[in-house]
């Protein structure tokens, strides 16, 4: 068991067509965390692109699945055995329509949401209870489908914006590896005055 390793997994769909996205804010932001950690991104035979580093005195693994969003549970089981990394110990970044953009919530189990990517993982590894990075997008306008939504890119407001949000839930996932789950809430559920 590795008692002191971390799988951080950000949730995202693969491909050039898909980069700037909504619903792939938990790939932006593993980038931007690779940058601290000054790693890059290696193929994992677990169907995932991984970077084996230390953040913030803990010793993790990023990682980005190589599939689509609603098969991200594949991957995220393979590594949590190749790794074995317990469920508690597996964080996972990702999109959520029900916050406001520029926001973001941390959470330990809970439900899916309709989100496809966590209905997989937790289907995957047979339990909701692993932490959550969640990274507010905000809801559609109008009656535009939400499943539309999330594969559009962020508006020319939310891009100026997006630089800040990424590098505040960047900090979100160090709170949660260095310290406690309230404590982390404590400090990033305070909305900007």
């Amino acid at each position: 068991m590795a008692d002191d390793l971390w799988l951080v997994v950000g949730l995202g769909n693969p491909g050039p067509s898909y980069a700037g996205n909504r619903h792939n804010i938990g790939f932006v932001v593993l980038d931007e965390l690779a940058g601290r950690v000054g790693g890059r991104f290696k193929a994992h035979k677990g169907r995932a692109d991984t970077i084996e580093a230390r953040l913030v005195a803990q010793r993790v693994v990023l990682a980005k699945p190589k599939c689509y969003m609603n098969e991200s549970g594949g991957p995220v089981a393979s590594l949590r055995d190749f790794f074995k990394v317990p469920a508690e110990r597996i964080l996972v970044v990702h999109d959520e329509l029900d916050i406001p953009f520029d926001t973001i919530r941390l959470k330990l189990g809970g439900g899916d949401n309709g989100h496809n990517g966590l209905r997989s993982i937790t289907k995957s590894i047979g339990t909701k209870d692993y932490l959550r990075t969640r990274v507010g997008v905000g809801r559609p306008p109008g009656r535009q489908d939400p499943a539309d939504f999330v594969l559009k890119d962020f508006s020319a407001t939310e891009k100026k914006a997006l630089p800040l949000l990424v590098d505040r839930a960047a900090d979100a996932v160090e709170a949660l590896l260095s310290g406690s789950l309230e404590a982390a809430q404590n400090t990033f559920h305070v909305d900007p005055a």
